[in-house]
């Protein structure tokens, strides 16, 4: 069973996070969002309190729907293929789903299994079988800085937080549910019939082109909103203005 919390009384809003996070780092968008409705975070397989849950992303999302059941699922990044594998495995589960920097997966073969070995090379870094692992300050600092996340305020980026991780569960969590060994969900997405919402940074032109296609093939119920001045965690860049933005989707289409 997966770790969550708890806050604020009104419709179910499931959070699931990114890479390195735990159900607290969500730039106080959660907090947010929590004045009128019930919020739902979730540590992933590998992360904070479910550090010790391995699972592939089919499982997470899986574990991830008894936690939250009928609900409204945001996921963002590693998150949001957790909730839009559970979008399309139990669309009975999801009213509305939001996805934030999010893809439907790696449709090429050799493109697939080269991210899943550069995932694998990450995960023996942090759990190696020499037991020589790298600092996991080291490994922090060096992946919030990557050019992909853009500048963070130090407040939203909670390294204090990433830093209590436990390498064992991230490295899990690369090997199993990493986007190299994730079944791709494209020819999927046609059959996903509740609201989407799909959002991305304005400079993550990379997500920004995958936003664009999923809501080109899941039709005329996703919408897309880009973040003016924003790269890959727009949340936690301008984490007010995408909680205003969830909360108008949220109150203008119906569940």
């Amino acid at each position: 069973m997966l770790h969550a919390s708890n806050q604020g009384h009104g419709r179910r809003l499931v959070l699931a996070h990114g890479f390195t996070q735990d159900n607290r780092i969500w730039g106080g968008m959660d907090v947010e969002l929590a004045r009128d409705r019930q919020i739902v975070a979730i540590d992933l397989p590998g992360h904070g309190h479910s550090a010790t849950v391995g699972a592939n992303v089919t499982h997470g999302a899986a574990l991830l729907g008894d936690i939250g059941g009928v609900a409204d699922y945001l996921g963002y990044s590693m998150g949001a293929r957790h909730v839009l594998q559970l979008a399309v495995d139990r669309p009975d589960l999801v009213r509305r789903l939001i996805l934030v920097s999010g893809t439907a997966g790696i449709e090429g073969t050799a493109e697939r299994m080269a991210r899943r070995r550069a995932d694998h090379a990450l995960a023996d870094q942090l759990d190696p079988a020499d037991g020589s692992a790298v600092d996991l300050d080291e490994f922090m600092e060096s992946w919030v800085s990557q050019p992909l996340f853009g500048l963070v305020p130090e407040e939203t980026q909670r390294l204090d937080l990433r830093r209590q991780a436990s390498r064992q569960g991230l490295a899990a969590s690369l090997r199993l549910a990493g986007t190299g060994s994730q079944a791709p969900l494209w020819d999927r997405l046609a059959t996903v019939t509740m609201p989407v919402l799909l959002i991305a940074g304005s400079r993550d032109r990379k997500y920004v082109a995958l936003a664009e296609r999923m809501a080109a093939v899941i039709g005329p119920n996703a919408r897309l909103q880009t973040i003016d001045d924003a790269d890959h965690a727009p949340h936690l860049q301008h984490p007010m203005v995408v909680a205003g933005i969830v909360r108008q989707f949220l109150d203008d289409i119906p569940a």
